[in-house]
């Protein structure tokens, strides 16, 4: 599933949490992946907008956040409607909030760009 949202993403993640303990990827992505956003019921597309907004409202995972901007985008939402969904998080969870969402999709956008 996380291949899905972006390619080259598990290894990265998989060495990451790997390094910092045996067995992390298993208890934080098989519960995350496995057994929730893999869950029929709300398509991937829709999951990742609402992780957009998730995760821009909390303000405090910049790099998940930006992740999860491009596995959006990668997952068939448009650049407009994440801009929609960062501006929607001014008016629920603050300027601060949206000030922080707008820096990350800047970078999302970018990265984007790149490909």
């Amino acid at each position: 599933m996380l291949e899905e949202l972006e390619r080259g993403a598990s290894d990265k993640v998989r060495a990451n949490l790997e390094a910092f303990s045996p067995g992390a990827t298993e208890l934080i992505l098989g519960y995350a992946f496995a057994d929730v956003v893999s869950r029929e019921g709300i398509d991937l597309r829709t999951r990742e907008m609402l992780t957009v907004g998730m995760l821009a409202a909390m303000a405090t995972a910049p790099g998940q956040l930006e992740f999860h901007m491009r596995a959006a985008l990668n997952s068939g939402v448009t650049r407009e409607e994440i801009v929609e969904i960062v501006l929607q998080v001014s008016v629920y969870a603050g300027v601060p909030a949206c000030m922080n969402a707008v820096a990350v999709a800047k970078k999302a956008f970018q990265a984007r760009e790149q490909i």
